[in-house]
């Protein structure tokens, strides 16, 4: 899909839409609650334990930085502007923060099988850190990749969208009883924002499987995958291997 410019917010107007309307309802994503997770996610990094970084402590942490302050500055309060330049950008953040846990991940795998370390509590600590982490990187990606992403989600016409990679329950309660329709998609424009991805990254990470939101796609379906297998690492064999280290 091409970029995607800025379109004015519409308000309450608009033709329904499960019709496909030309004119979109939704005045666009909040982009809080993205932007926070991807500090949180950039802090926890900076503040991993020394065995688990490569390099420079604040090196990879000074590097998100400089990838997310266009962003932020490209949409600093609702996402409604899009480029190409940006939607790439965006995706690269998502990139670097999941290479930067994924190694911290390794090499923490690394302190546990390799060495004869006693420092448990260390350990944990490091462990809690990428558990947390893997679960906004994974949240970043279901949010960057569904749909066309968080600009297209909310400003492109429903019939021109791309194919959905996940089926939220919002999507088919257009015929439920009237007090929960009223949350529909197609009764009231309803798209899936950042919270929501966020909730069914924690959710496959603690159940090690999908719960109300199915993927749909090849890709969704390999992205839970790899989430479930790394959180069964991290807390089976990873947090068991520190707690066994404090004893």
């Amino acid at each position: 899909m091409g970029p995607v410019d800025e379109l004015p917010s519409t308000g309450g107007a608009g033709t329904a839409a499960a019709g496909g309307e030309a004119v979109r309802r939704n005045p666009g994503e909040a982009r809080y609650a993205a932007a926070a997770a991807i500090l949180v996610a950039i802090a926890l990094y900076a503040l991993l334990p020394n065995p688990l970084i490569i390099g420079p402590r604040l090196a990879v942490p000074l590097l998100e930085l400089v990838l997310f302050i266009p962003l932020l500055l490209g949409n600093p309060r609702r996402m409604t502007r899009e480029t190409v330049f940006l939607r790439w950008l965006s995706i690269a953040l998502v990139a670097l923060i999941a290479a930067a846990n994924g190694t911290a991940l390794g090499l923490l795998l690394d302190e546990l099988i390799n060495t004869k370390t006693k420092a448990g509590s260390f350990l944990l600590l490091g462990a809690a850190q990428v558990w947390v982490t893997n679960m906004i990187v994974f949240a970043l990606a279901f949010w960057e990749l569904d749909r066309g992403g968080p600009v297209a989600r909310t400003r492109v016409p429903r019939h021109q969208l791309p194919a959905a990679d996940f089926r939220f329950p919002q999507d088919e309660d257009h015929d439920a009883i009237v007090e929960v329709a009223k949350r529909s998609s197609a009764r009231s424009d309803w798209s899936p924002g950042f919270l929501d991805y966020l909730y069914v990254s924690v959710t496959n990470s603690s159940a090690f499987s999908p719960t109300d939101t199915m993927p749909l796609s090849h890709r969704a379906k390999i992205l839970m995958a790899i989430e479930s297998v790394s959180a069964i690492v991290l807390s089976v064999i990873v947090i068991a291997r520190g707690v066994s280290l404090l004893q």
